[in-house]
């Protein structure tokens, strides 16, 4: 029931304008090291450093006076070196033994988020550190010596460990009209449940449902038909949603019929609370429609803007052309005399192409 408490304490938006706008900076290679603290519910920035040195040669100096004692923190360090997304970064999440409890917790709801929205193609190394020694240059040197060996967590690690854990590993009870999440404890609301049903049926192409955070129940939202066409407008710009789409298609000359899944999260408009309370609820939603709806969902989507639901996107999502180099060596054709060329076929197996 951690994620019960934790849902009642996060309430407030993530900062947009500074927060995003460093980011950008940083990126670009404006500053070494960027602090980012969460007041009042809130991300923001709690300091920056420039580089004057290599980066290990400015390490400890700028990194350590960037640690409080008793309370955690983002630190997000440039390294000197790049790949194809830019500069390379370590990404340090620091959590001291004494800091309270509460604290611990929302900054491990938030880490993920905090990751994503820098960008995790700069991200080289991550550290999670409890002293400070598990944060200084040498206890970073040690973290990149141990990967291939992991030791044994500590406490503060599997605290952490325990609080993703309960993010997932939820369930739901189908038995009655209100579905029950166990572990949130946010019904299905009867209505939901029997748009999904009506959807496995056909009767529906597309189902979204949303959160009501003030009943605390996962709702209906929208069954209008849908074509591929009509995606983008169904995500909206300021909400998370869950969207359920019967993608009917064309595939190697077979008309397909596939359901779709789509978890949308925009970036910044959306709360901690919501991002954590989304996040929680879509595995047990998952598996509830895939074990007790008995419906098979041929591709699982994440997205934050709509309009990256573009035909070609789908149709390559869910037939992804992972053989696409072999077309380049032609197959030779069969002896001669025999009614055009012979063609093999197998049986297809879950989430595989066809050859």
């Amino acid at each position: 029931f951690i994620v019960i408490i934790l849902s009642m304490w996060l309430c407030s938006e993530v900062t947009a304008g500074e927060v995003k706008d460093i980011f950008a900076r940083a990126r670009n290679g404006d500053y070494r090291a960027l602090k980012i603290v969460i007041e009042d519910e809130k991300l923001v920035l709690g300091d920056t450093k420039r580089a004057s040195r290599s980066w290990e040669e400015d390490y400890n100096s700028l990194v350590l006076p960037l640690l409080d004692n008793d309370l955690p923190c983002y630190i997000l360090y440039r390294l000197d070196s790049t790949n194809s997304f830019g500069h390379e970064w370590v990404f340090i999440a620091w959590s001291p033994d004494h800091s309270p409890v509460r604290h611990k917790m929302l900054y491990a709801a938030t880490r993920a988020t905090v990751k994503k929205e820098f960008g995790g193609g700069h991200i080289k190394d991550e550290i999670f550190g409890t002293v400070k020694d598990d944060i200084s240059l040498n206890g970073y040197k040690k973290h990149i010596t141990s990967q291939s060996a992991p030791l044994p967590l500590t406490a503060a690690e599997e605290e952490l460990r325990q609080i993703k854990l309960s993010e997932v590993q939820t369930d739901i009870s189908v038995d009655t009209k209100q579905q029950t999440l166990q572990g949130v404890a946010f019904p299905l609301h009867g209505d939901a449940m029997e748009a999904l049903q009506k959807f496995r049926d056909k009767t529906f192409n597309y189902v979204q449902l949303k959160i009501d955070f003030d009943k605390e129940l996962i709702m209906l939202s929208n069954t209008d038909r849908t074509e591929v066409r009509d995606l983008p407008k169904r995500i909206p710009k300021d909400a998370a949603r869950y969207h359920f789409f019967l993608y009917k298609h064309s595939h190697e000359g077979d008309h397909l019929e596939s359901i779709v899944f789509i978890y949308s999260m925009p970036g910044y408009s959306c709360s901690i609370k919501e991002r954590m309370l989304y996040s929680s609820c879509k595995s047990p939603l998952i598996d509830m429609v895939e074990s007790k709806l008995q419906m098979e969902i041929e591709k699982k989507l994440e997205i934050d803007n709509g309009d990256e639901l573009t035909a070609d996107f789908l149709y390559e999502e869910v037939h992804p052309k992972q053989h696409a180099h072999k077309q380049a060596f032609a197959k030779p054709k069969g002896p001669a005399g025999r009614r055009g060329d012979r063609r093999i076929t197998r049986q297809r197996g879950d989430g595989e192409d066809a050859d």
